[in-house]
């Protein structure tokens, strides 16, 4: 625990208490935006990289199942076969997963930063060549208490979540036989959970903490958001 607050937790908190510090108007709501967009940008490559994979997989989603139906009873050529796709057009099933195991540590440090980070108390974890601010103004635009749930974000939070999924690219399921097999079942309904369940998921999670973190995740749907489109726009 000792490692994770010096490596991860301590880190985070004295930067979004500096871009606090040095804003004309202290509002941590806007050094949150301004905090969220600075993870968002250091991350860019690697999510760029999983966004452009993910849609590299819908494309080769079709030749994926001819494998799968001319090999069915020959798993290690089909397993082979698939391997050679995927090397094919540079892609790996797992680049997605990579990103999200790399966020969890970054979410968790968040949601410590926003839920805590705003006591006095914490502050004792600021680096000796930090400003130390007497106290913090914890309102957005003079509005919205970031230290309390918000019904309006949580909103944003849901709409910016169901926006993202629908410049997500989707699985292209066939038609006839295959398509209504229990695999294309099966796929319609997880499009749909994520079309619609997550986004109302999202909000009311969102709506059950600190409103910091729902103005966070707004803000980083937005920019997930514009970087999905410029893949699209790139790979059409």
């Amino acid at each position: 625990m000792l490692i994770y607050n010096e490596v991860i937790y301590r880190p985070f908190l004295n930067g979004l208490i500096l871009i606090y510090s040095f804003l004309p108007v202290h509002d941590m709501g806007l050094a949150i935006v301004i905090f969220t967009v600075l993870i968002r940008v250091l991350i860019y490559p690697l999510s760029h990289y999983s966004l452009k994979a993910q849609k590299k997989m819908v494309v080769i989603q079709p030749k994926i199942k001819e494998i799968q139906e001319k090999y069915k009873d020959k798993k290690e050529e089909q397993t082979r076969r698939i391997m050679e796709l995927y090397k094919e057009h540079k892609t790996n099933p797992f680049s997605g997963c990579v990103l999200l195991i790399l966020q969890l540590p970054v979410f968790i440090a968040l949601f410590q930063v926003f839920r805590y980070g705003f006591d006095v108390s914490s502050f004792s974890y600021l680096y000796s060549f930090m400003p130390h601010p007497d106290s913090i103004n914890p309102l957005f635009l003079g509005i919205i208490d970031v230290t309390k749930r918000n019904i309006f974000l949580s909103v944003l939070v849901g709409a910016s979540q169901y926006v993202q999924a629908l410049t997500m690219p989707q699985p292209q399921i066939g038609g006839g036989e295959q398509g209504s097999s229990f695999a294309g079942e099966f796929s319609k309904a997880m499009q749909a959970n994520t079309k619609y369940m997550l986004p109302i998921f999202m909000a009311f999670i969102s709506f059950s903490l600190p409103s910091a973190l729902a103005l966070y995740f707004t803000v980083s749907n937005v920019f997930v958001i514009l970087q999905q489109m410029i893949v699209n726009r790139k790979t059409q």
